[in-house]
């Protein structure tokens, strides 16, 4: 999972460094060419991926397992385990990545969902399918 994961921070760092670089569509072959800066509100993957995911009240409703990153680069979805008790009975499910928010508090990142777990208990839940690497509906 941990290589999944990496696979999928580099991609998502390759497809982000090759959107801002804007290439040439002329049709001649050109060479990418290594950013110089960075975006002012980049952040790593690290501060997503295998974090705790909070409610507005600051109680732990999950954490984030995967992130599903579209082939134009975009991050469109994040997995996040919830309910179970070290790891059993636990449900995966699908949120947008864009509800995540990313808070800092006390010097130390966290993420901010606004819903609570009991939503997230009720969600449709999604597993690995390892054989087609994708995320599916569970089988009721």
């Amino acid at each position: 999972m941990k290589i999944v994961a990496t696979a999928a921070a580099l991609a998502l760092l390759a497809c982000t460094a090759a959107t801002a670089q804007q290439p040439s569509t002329s049709g001649t072959a050109s060479s990418v060419k290594p950013l110089t800066t960075l975006p002012q509100d980049g952040t790593p993957v690290n501060n997503y991926y295998r974090q705790s995911v909070y409610d507005p009240a600051d109680n732990k409703i999950g954490e984030v397992t995967d992130l599903l990153v579209e082939k134009d680069g975009r991050v469109a979805a994040a997995i996040v385990s919830v309910g179970g008790f070290l790891g059993v009975g636990e449900k995966d499910v699908a949120v947008p990545f864009n509800a995540l928010h990313l808070t800092q508090k006390n010097q130390k990142w966290y993420l901010v969902m606004n819903t609570d777990k009991d939503s997230l208990k009720n969600a449709p839940g999604f597993k690995r399918d390892r054989s087609q690497d994708r995320w599916v509906p569970e089988s009721k």
